[in-house]
């Protein structure tokens, strides 16, 4: 059975961090590029990062305008998790997380499966 779960969202204050995980069940996370994204009620579904299958011929990790340089994305293969370091928080951060699965690494929400059911991050002081 294919299953996603993300978890390490909550509550912090502008400039803090928090460690967002994606834990596979029933397939193998490594084969796989693993994209988060992030919704705003009301505003468009954004593309966070992404990042490449470990077994394809191209490599890479990839991150939205609005991210880039303060989150970082990377796998444990061991744990079948993908993480999503997340520094520097901004209010504007503040959004429902969600990983899904695809074949390479994409910005196009329908190329995604396995979607997990999200995570609240939440930034304010």
């Amino acid at each position: 059975q294919v299953q996603l779960v993300e978890s390490g969202g909550g509550l912090v204050q502008p400039g803090g961090s928090l460690r967002l995980s994606c834990t596979a069940s029933g397939f193998i996370l490594d084969y796989h590029a693993i994209g988060w994204f992030r919704r705003v009620p009301g505003k468009q579904r954004e593309g966070v990062s992404c990042i490449s299958s470990s077994d394809g011929s191209h490599r890479g990790t990839f991150y939205g305008d609005a991210v880039q340089g303060r989150f970082t994305i990377s796998r444990d293969k061991a744990e079948n998790t993908v993480y999503l370091q997340m520094n520097s928080l901004k209010p504007e951060d503040t959004a429902i997380y969600y990983c899904g699965a695809a074949t390479y690494c994409t910005w196009t929400l329908s190329d995604f499966g396995s979607w997990g059911q999200g995570t609240q991050v939440t930034v304010s002081s």
